[in-house]
Order: structure tokens, then C-alpha cells, then sequence
């Protein structure tokens, strides 16, 4: 499977789960914690709603003000703990896969023509570095069922029958359960007519945070641009694609709980600090050039350990003709001749 397949089914992901987050199949009147009504809330829906209670209770018990607010930040770093090595191993199979694009465009530029070919070789050559192409999507589809989960659990806690989250503030967010699944975001327009600024300001804090971490993950996630370079058209194009989605899902948070938009936004800083670390600045240092000279000495050294294992393995193909000369033949001794003796 190629870069552009790739993209397109990451993108296609991030639409299904934006169909998903739209409102359907939300649990709605009185709700029973004990009783579920299928497998999802009792596996998923339930018991992410009560390990949420339970941190609520915990941090409350200990005197912190906001216990709602924490205990969402705290349940972000649980799934970031858990999640942890799935992520580096998407953050290493993703620079893997940067490293061998020069050997790609040369494949795409031999087997153009030849689509079963072009694959072909591609496959191979991700199978002899050791790279799984879709092993950048699983810590994203592993996600996705807790980001729904949580969703869902975020709206049973609104419930009224229910009644935990409702008028829970955090900071300057009045209400973490604003807006409910009846209001969306129909809120906005009345907030716009009444000149309500304050609200405006308020509830669109949380959606524009998270614009600007996930689009600082993504350019992260992207090679930084060499002098003089140009970019691929089609490359470019993903790009430009994968940008949309950020703005896109920014809207959709303007219609989510604000507890919600906290999870995500919070998750995504912790992706940046995770990304800094394995790969460095990557992409973003073209958008801040000071940040070429300010690399972690972890991405460093796994750039470093990928260029020593290149020129390694260049060195024994070099030197594999000789050794197989060595041990498949045997040199003639030159003959030493005799002197006579006078």
C-alpha cells in the first residue's frame, strides 16, 4: 500500500469518526449506571463514565479545586500511558518510512506505468527495512473507540438522571458539559445575536487550542524541508488535505461537550511532547527556522543510529563481492622459483 493510499484511508477514518462524533446512537433519557442496554455501554460507555467518577471523587477528596477538569486531564494521561508504545512505534515507522522516500520516487519514477509492479516493489522494499505502511494508523484506530466512549460516557454524566457533570467548571470554562446533544451548535448563532461575546470567547477558547495542537502534531509529523527542495505535487496535496481536517474538526467541538474538547486538546499536547522527543521539530522548523538549531538529543541519536546502520550495511554489500571471492575460490601461490646453486 502506497503514501497516497495510506492518506486516503487515514482520512477516510478521520470522516467516519467525525459521522460518529455527529450525535448518533447517544444514549438519551433516564439512564441506569447498573443496567446497560447493550454490549458497547457495558464494556465501553459505563465503565469509562465510572473510572471518571471514581478520579472525580479521588481528586475531590484531596481538596483540588476543578476535580472534574483533572480528572479528565488525568484519564488523557492514562490513555497516553497505555497507548505509549503503540505511539512510538507509529512516531519510528512514520520516520522510518520519510527515510526511505528518496528510494520510493526513484521506484515510482521506474515502475510508473506499471501499478502492480510499482506496489510490488514498494512492499519489498518496506519488508527488507523492516516497516509496516500501516503501522502509522493503529495507534489512531486503537483511540478511536475511547474517543467515542468517552463521548458518549461525557453525556451520560450530563445526564440529568445521572447529574454529575452538569455545571461542573474548570477554570474559565463555566460548564464542561456545554453544549448538550440538544443544543449543538445552534448556540452559537444565538450567542452572535444576543451579542453574548463572553460566552463566545469562553466556549470557543477550548476548539481553537485544539486547532492549533493538532495542527502542530501534524506539521511535526512531517519532514522538515531541506534548502532548495521541492515539494511533490501530489505530496503537497495530502498535505494541504490532511490540514483541512484539524479546521473541520475544530467546528465539530463547537457542538461537543467541552469536556470532550479538554480530552482532546490535552492529548494533543501530550503528542507533541511525545513526537519532540522521538523525532524533534520535524516540519515545524520550516514554519520557525530558530528551531533547526534546538533538536532533542533522543531524535538526534535515532537519526544518527539510522545513518551509521545505512553506511554499515553500504560498507559489507561493498565488501561482500570480496569475501565471496575470498571463499569461493582460492588464489593461485605464486611459485617460487629455485636458485641454482653455482
Amino acid at each position: 500500500m502506497n503514501k497516497k493510499h495510506r492518506t486516503l484511508l487515514l482520512v477516510a477514518v478521520l470522516l467516519l469518526a467525525a459521522v460518529v462524533l455527529s450525535g448518533c446512537t447517544i444514549p438519551q433519557g433516564p439512564i441506569d449506571m447498573d443496567n446497560p442496554p447493550g454490549w458497547w455501554e457495558a464494556i465501553i460507555v459505563y465503565p469509562l463514565a465510572k473510572l471518571l467518577m471514581a478520579l472525580h471523587t479521588f481528586i475531590e477528596g484531596l481538596g483540588v479545586s476543578y476535580s472534574w477538569g483533572w480528572a479528565i486531564i488525568v484519564f488523557t494521561i492514562l490513555v497516553k500511558v497505555v497507548t505509549l508504545p503503540l505511539t512510538l512505534k507509529q512516531l519510528q515507522s512514520t520516520k522510518a518510512q520519510q527515510q526511505l522516500q528518496p528510494k520510493i520516487r526513484e521506484i515510482q519514477e521506474k515502475y510508473g506505468k506499471d501499478r502492480q509492479k510499482l506496489s510490488e516493489e514498494q512492499m519489498k522494499l518496506y519488508k527488507e527495512a523492516g516497516i509496516n505502511p500501516m503501522g502509522g494508523c493503529l495507534p489512531l484506530l486503537v483511540q478511536l473507540p475511547i474517543l467515542w466512549g468517552l463521548y458518549q460516557a461525557l453525556y451520560v454524566l450530563a445526564n440529568p438522571s445521572v447529574g454529575q457533570l452538569q455545571e461542573a467548571r474548570f477554570f474559565w470554562i463555566p460548564d464542561l458539559s456545554f453544549p448538550s446533544l440538544q443544543v449543538g451548535t445552534s448556540w452559537i448563532g444565538e450567542a452572535f445575536q444576543a451579542s453574548n461575546w463572553g460566552m463566545i470567547l469562553t466556549y470557543f477558547s477550548l476548539p481553537v487550542l485544539m486547532l492549533v495542537t493538532q495542527m502542530l502534531v501534524q506539521k511535526m509529523a512531517q519532514p522538515a524541508k531541506s534548502s532548495g527542495s521541492t515539494q511533490d505535487p501530489q505530496a503537497r496535496m495530502m498535505n494541504q488535505m490532511m490540514f483541512f481536517m484539524p479546521i473541520m474538526f475544530a467546528w465539530i467541538t463547537l457542538g461537543l461537550p467541552s469536556g470532550l474538547t479538554l480530552y482532546w486538546t490535552v492529548s494533543n499536547i501530550l503528542a507533541v511532547i511525545q513526537q519532540y522527543f522521538v523525532t524533534g521539530w520535524g516540519g515545524l522548523a520550516d514554519w520557525f527556522p530558530f528551531l533547526r538549531k534546538n533538536q532533542p538529543a533522543l531524535a538526534g541519536a535515532t537519526s544518527g543510529s539510522g545513518t551509521t546502520h545505512a553506511a554499515t550495511a553500504t560498507a559489507v554489500n561493498a565488501s561482500a563481492p570480496a569475501a565471496a571471492r575470498t571463499v569461493g575460490e582460492t588464489p593461485e601461490k605464486p611459485i617460487k622459483r629455485r636458485k641454482r646453486r653455482r
